[in-house]
C-alpha cells in the first residue's frame, strides 16, 4: 500500500508538479513555498505584525494584502487552492511564536451556508485546522454564522462594515468556550469588524481571552 501510494504522489508530481504559491514558479515535491520566497516572507514582522483592533483584542498577521502575497490568497479563497492553507499556517505560526500568545482553542470565523455551497470549503477553517495542528492545540468549531451577509470587501467605510456584520455569528455552546483562551483565525483583516464581533460574542459566551491571526492584513 505504501508504494502504491508513492508511486500515486509520483505521478501526481509528474503531471501536476508543484509551484511555489507566491510566485507560481516550480519548486519540487512537498516545497509550497520557493526559497526565494521563503526569504521574503513573512513581510511582516515584530511589531509590523501587530494590531489592535480594540483595547481587548490583537491580531497578528504575516503577509500585506499586495503583490504576490494579495494574488496567492486570492487563488486559495476563490481558485480551489485549498492546498495553500499549511503554507500559510506556517507563517502565522512563526508570527505568533514572537509572542507570548497561548492559547487552550483555535476557532475560526466561519462562512454562511449560503457562501459554503457556493465555494465548496471553508478558507478559514482550512488555516485554523492547518495551524492547529502546528501548535498542537485542538480546533473547535465554537462560533456559527446565523444570517448571510454581505461581503466585507464590497463595503467601504467602517461603520458599514460594522453593521454588516453585527448579531451575524453566534456560540451555539457558550460552555466549550467559558474559561479558555482562544486563538481565532480568520484569511485576511481590514477593518477589523468581523474579527472584533466574532471576539465580542466568545467573551459574552465565556471565554477568558481572544486573539486573533490572520495570514494577511491591509488598511481599510
Amino acid at each position: 500500500m505504501a508504494e502504491r501510494n508513492e508511486f500515486r504522489e509520483t505521478l501526481l508530481e509528474f503531471f501536476f508538479p508543484t509551484r511555489c504559491c507566491f510566485c507560481r514558479r516550480l519548486t519540487g515535491k512537498n516545497m509550497p513555498v520557493c526559497k526565494a520566497c521563503a526569504a521574503r516572507y513573512p513581510d511582516r514582522t515584530g511589531a509590523q505584525a501587530e494590531r489592535s483592533l480594540t483595547a481587548s483584542l490583537r491580531c497578528f498577521s504575516p503577509l500585506r494584502y499586495e503583490g504576490e502575497a494579495r494574488r496567492a490568497l486570492l487563488r486559495f479563497k476563490f481558485g480551489g487552492l485549498r492546498g495553500y492553507a499549511p503554507a500559510f499556517a506556517r507563517l502565522m505560526r512563526q508570527t505568533l511564536a514572537g509572542s507570548a500568545v497561548t492559547a487552550d482553542y483555535v476557532v475560526w470565523v466561519p462562512l454562511s451556508a449560503k457562501r459554503l455551497r457556493e465555494r465548496g470549503y471553508d478558507q478559514a477553517r482550512l488555516l485554523a485546522e492547518a495551524l492547529a495542528r502546528g501548535m498542537q492545540l485542538p480546533c473547535e468549531p465554537l462560533l456559527s454564522k446565523t444570517r448571510h451577509t454581505r461581503a466585507q470587501s464590497g463595503l467601504h467605510s467602517r461603520e458599514q462594515r460594522r453593521a454588516n456584520a453585527a448579531g451575524a455569528y453566534c456560540v451555539p455552546a457558550p460552555d466549550r468556550a467559558a474559561g479558555r483562551r482562544l486563538l481565532l483565525v480568520d484569511d485576511i483583516v481590514t477593518s477589523g469588524a468581523t474579527l472584533e464581533e466574532c471576539a465580542r460574542m466568545l467573551r459574552r459566551a465565556g471565554a477568558k481571552s481572544v486573539t486573533a491571526v490572520t495570514a494577511a492584513s491591509r488598511d481599510g
